[in-house]
């Protein structure tokens, strides 16, 4: 059976994980836009492809998905996944699964305003957060919340434009500068982060890895070590199932006081997923099971805790035409 994997950018360690999994019983396809995106060259076969934003690109990703019998196909990037679940039809009618949760799902992940609304009126904690700042001025003068806070767009990714403020005098000058955005809650504790794979035939969540996040660079994990908690399994899996996911995911956490908040959710691989293979979680293979009509078993919290990843920088060399 082959895989695709879309706009695999740097992502050279998933393509890795894929490539081992399949050894001798597939192909891991590989495209992205650039001839320069480092993670093509491990794949077996890559493909330059137009801009997401082409008007024929989805005819395109059909048709390799056609011409190389894929069985199973990923995006490693947040835009493409909204195309991914919005099209999920098209890509089943050639016997190509995307692994990805359902478009309305999908669309939640990404509007972090809409998500907290989820979260809050389901039971589960989450930072405080408004899109009116008027409202945000009044709870702080009623000692609600306190600077500092976060002032961060609706809809974004990649920690981009996320800036922390001490002041009104910075909240209105970002509020005059950008459009859609939202100031959210200071959490004072640990970050976690949890690679989650719920089984696409099950429906249930089938293997939860958690980390404690020690330092991010570019809105990824760098450094973590990895823990459990039965409370935090117990969280997730509440959560998942509630909000219908599917797949892959990727939740940012935050513990403070002793108390569990749920920040966000990316529904695919999360930069820090390394760090969850190497500990034994093999979500690769979970993924060809599902492909081959396998439902995966349960295999919550099977692996060591005090597990540190540390990532580093690494180059690729070719030469030009």
């Amino acid at each position: 059976m082959n895989i695709l994997i879309l706009s695999c950018g740097t992502r050279n360690k998933i393509i890795q994980y894929f490539k081992k999994e399949l050894s001798g019983k597939g192909k891991v396809i590989a495209t992205d836009c650039s001839e320069l995106a480092p993670a093509l060259y491990e794949a077996d076969k890559h493909y330059i492809v137009p801009k997401m934003t082409d008007e024929d690109y989805l005819d395109v990703i059909l048709s390799i998905c056609e011409e190389n019998n894929i069985k199973a196909v990923l995006s490693l990037i947040d835009p493409e996944l909204s195309l991914l679940a919005q099209y999920k039809q098209k890509f089943l009618d050639i016997g190509a699964t995307p692994i990805i949760s359902d478009s309305d799902v999908v669309e939640m992940c990404f509007d972090k305003y809409r998500m907290h609304q989820f979260l809050i009126g389901n039971g589960f904690k989450s930072p405080k957060s408004y899109i009116d700042k008027e409202q945000f001025y009044v709870d702080i003068e009623l000692g609600l919340i306190e600077y500092p806070v976060f002032v961060k767009p609706v809809k974004g990714s990649a920690s981009i434009n996320i800036n922390k403020v001490h002041s009104k005098e910075e909240i209105e000058l970002l509020f005059s500068r950008f459009d859609n955005l939202m100031i959210q809650e200071y959490m004072n504790g640990t970050e976690y982060g949890a690679d989650v794979y719920i089984d696409m035939i099950s429906n249930e969540p089938v293997a939860i890895f958690t980390k404690e996040k020690i330092k991010m660079r570019a809105g990824e994990t760098d450094k973590s070590v990895s823990v459990k908690d039965e409370q935090l399994f117990d969280l997730i899996m509440r959560f998942v199932k509630k909000a219908g996911y599917k797949g892959i995911i990727d939740i940012d956490i935050f513990k403070v006081n002793g108390e569990y908040y749920i920040s966000e959710v990316n529904p695919r691989f999360g930069g820090g997923y390394p760090h969850a293979y190497e500990c034994g979680v093999n979500i690769p293979k979970m993924i060809l099971n599902n492909s081959l009509g396998k439902v995966n078993k349960e295999r919550i919290g099977e692996y060591n805790e005090c597990i540190y990843m540390m990532k580093f920088n690494e180059i690729k060399i070719m030469k030009g035409k």
